[in-house]
């Protein structure tokens, strides 16, 4: 069942690109909190005085703040307006990135770092349903991949900044900016997004009938485990680069641009494939990214090699939109919580990654084993696609068969 649409709004036709511009600017600020954590690892690790294996801990403290987060304020949201909402979620966003650049102790930035991830997924899962319902017929996915765009963006821009603001000024700055950029989107959507009005009928218990649907838990698996591989080798990129490839500090906000180049071109071509190939693109990703991740460790060693792989790795970024599509057709009338759970599945996925490639690292096997980390949460999120898949043709054949 498809969102309500905006466009009816008593405002008028909306400008699609000024909604879509707006949304992806929120997209940019969070894609440049969470994604520069990652990149700015080594100096933020010696700045709260703990080693790297342990800072990772602070990335995985900020994706368990989005798999709380968003199906509380989803359900709790419901019957807001849909900009509002918006608003309220970079609002709660701006001042947890603000108290994070204030952390005293690395206890502190645990605690801020998960609060600045509860408003992440529920903006994610509101602003992509706003932009599917604004879409031209048969671009639907194509629209939520601009709001991840945003995200893609960021990594190109935002992390690469932040990592040399890091080194220059210190850490702290890279979360006064990201406060400063959720508070330009907070302006942009007030005026850009059209207003819609409360949903008085909507119900927080129906929100959560999403949760009875198999089909929606499948497919949040093979967010929260597929999507691990990428967060896996990404979160120790900028160390393996320091330690492996021996490259000096001034080429890493270099490199992390080129990974972002690769999100940002998978979050396009990913988005044209599912509104092509539905679900079935998903699988194709994986084993994409099952491939690349597997040939990452051959890579470590030569910065040439590194730039082609970041850029094949980060083309893997495109998951997110294969499957904020998919849980809009098998969500029925559980939407908001459907498209908010998307992105706990994926910071399921951002918590699981580093986890796991960091438990590796420190276990002795080297930096370069996060790509057979990632290789084998690919799989293991191909292997879910196909239960997914075979459930749906299981579910489609009892439909169609006669009645006796």
């Amino acid at each position: 069942m498809a969102p309500p649409s905006l466009a009816s709004a008593p405002e008028g036709a909306p400008n699609v690109r000024l909604i879509l511009l707006a949304l992806g600017m929120g997209g940019f600020a969070i894609g440049a909190t969470e994604f520069a954590s990652m990149g700015i690892l080594p100096w933020f690790a010696a700045g709260l005085g703990v080693d790297e294996p342990t800072a990772g801990h602070v990335i995985s403290a900020y994706a368990l703040g989005v798999v709380i987060g968003a199906p509380v304020l989803a359900v709790l949201g419901a019957r807001m307006s849909r900009r509002v909402l918006l608003i309220v979620l970079m609002g709660l966003f701006a001042l947890a990135n603000g108290l994070s650049a204030l952390a005293p102790t690395y206890e502190w930035m645990l605690v801020f770092r998960f609060l600045s991830g509860v408003p992440h997924g529920a903006y994610f899962g509101v602003a992509a349903l706003v932009a599917a319902s604004v879409a031209p017929p048969g671009k639907r996915a194509q629209a939520v991949s601009r709001i991840l765009l945003g995200l893609a963006i960021a990594t190109i821009v935002g992390v690469p900044f932040a990592t040399l603001v890091s080194q220059t000024f210190g850490w702290r700055w890279a979360f006064v900016i990201v406060s400063v950029l959720a508070l330009i989107t907070m302006t942009l959507v007030y005026f850009l997004v059209p207003r819609d009005p409360r949903r008085p009928d909507a119900s927080p218990l129906r929100e959560l009938d999403a949760l009875k649907r198999r089909q929606v838990w499948l497919t949040l698996g093979v967010g929260a485990v597929g999507f691990g591989g990428m967060f896996a080798v990404y979160a120790y990129f900028s160390a393996t680069l320091l330690a492996v490839t021996g490259v000096s500090e001034p080429v890493v906000p270099i490199m992390l641009a080129v990974f972002g180049l690769g999100i940002a071109a998978g979050n396009i071509g990913w988005g044209w494939a599912a509104d092509k190939l539905g679900f079935r693109a998903a699988a194709v990703l994986l084993a994409w990214s099952a491939v690349t991740l597997a040939i990452y460790p051959f890579a470590t060693g030569h910065l040439w090699s590194m730039g082609i792989l970041a850029f094949m790795v980060g083309m893997g970024g495109g998951l997110g939109t294969i499957l904020q599509t998919r849980l809009m057709d098998v969500a029925g009338d559980a939407q908001t919580l459907a498209a908010a759970l998307n992105h706990s599945a994926f910071n399921t996925a951002n918590a699981l990654g580093p986890f796991l490639a960091g438990a590796a690292i420190s276990a002795g096997y080297g930096w370069s084993v996060t790509g057979w980390v990632g290789c084998a949460l690919s799989i293991g999120g191909l292997i879910i696609w196909i239960a997914a898949w075979l459930d749906q043709k299981r579910t489609d054949a009892r439909a169609c068969a006669p009645a006796s």
